[in-house]
């Protein structure tokens, strides 16, 4: 008797430490004490992101001479009439090479590396103002990132890389592009790995909590690499919830009886 009531003591402990708790599925969850009826302070990207190596950037000028202003933007509409937004990026496109620059006809190699896009802006116009129009012209670059591409594995709906069309992205608006977060997938420690100029560095951010808006990571950016690991409760392959834990140790439990049962009557 007593040993069928540590069995099932030992039967309960496991499906309640094997089940995925609330605290672990809910995303931003406000803490009562520091928020209630108060308005939650959002910390917007403090730095404009500055180029790396391997983005896109889309670069165009117009101004009063349409002809002059030709020789600086790219043919792609007409080349590429059937290609779809992202391959006419890659056509249309400036990468930055492993130098730091770009090539733009007639420029020439245009440095960019560590600047923001406002400063590349600047320095364009100062070029064009400088060595082809008068300042009568009416000059108007425009240079921006071709969408921030990033990619994302792990335990997630659609793993790959992926677009998004916008000046800045948040992090939730990645995963929420990529299909979500499945109930195995620990949004506790959600981990981004970020190119810098000397190499990558690994951040971590905890999506269950509404502080993860106020981290510097909780915007992405261009070539961010997002990775979900899966809770230990899969690894384990008992269940996420507890009729799931249940019904697998009740069946383990069930072929251990009966073989012990067949054993000792042998």
């Amino acid at each position: 008797m007593n040993m069928m009531r540590l069995l099932l003591f030992g039967i309960i402990t496991i499906c309640l430490a094997s089940c995925v708790s609330q605290k672990q599925l809910t995303y931003l969850q406000e803490d009562n004490s520091k928020y209630k009826d108060s308005i939650i302070p959002i910390q917007k990207r403090q730095e404009p992101y500055r180029v790396q190596i391997n983005d896109l950037l889309s670069i165009r000028v117009k101004a009063l001479d349409q002809e002059t202003v030709g020789i600086f933007n790219p043919i792609g509409d007409e080349e590429n009439v059937n290609a779809n937004r992202e391959e006419k990026l890659y056509f249309d496109g400036f990468v930055v090479d492993v130098h730091g620059n770009v090539r733009i006809p007639s420029l020439g190699e245009v440095p960019v590396l560590g600047f923001t896009v406002e400063e590349i802006r600047k320095d364009i116009e100062e070029r064009l103002l400088r060595d082809y129009f008068k300042a009568e012209a009416n000059v108007f670059v425009t240079v921006k990132l071709a969408g921030i591409r990033y990619t994302i594995n792990g335990e997630i709906g659609r793993s790959g890389s992926n677009i998004i069309y916008r000046d800045q992205a948040t992090i939730m608006e990645a995963i929420g592009n990529s299909g979500d977060i499945p109930i195995t997938g620990d949004k506790t420690n959600v981990i981004i790995i970020r190119q810098y100029p000397l190499g990558q560095k690994v951040h971590h951010i905890d999506l269950t909590s509404i502080d993860a808006m106020n981290s510097p990571y909780y915007y992405i950016q261009p070539n961010d690499l997002i990775l979900i690991n899966p809770l230990p409760q899969k690894s384990i392959g008992t269940g996420t919830t507890g009729l799931q834990s249940f019904t697998t140790i009740l069946s383990i439990v069930t072929a251990l009886t009966t073989a012990i049962l067949l054993f000792t009557r042998l």
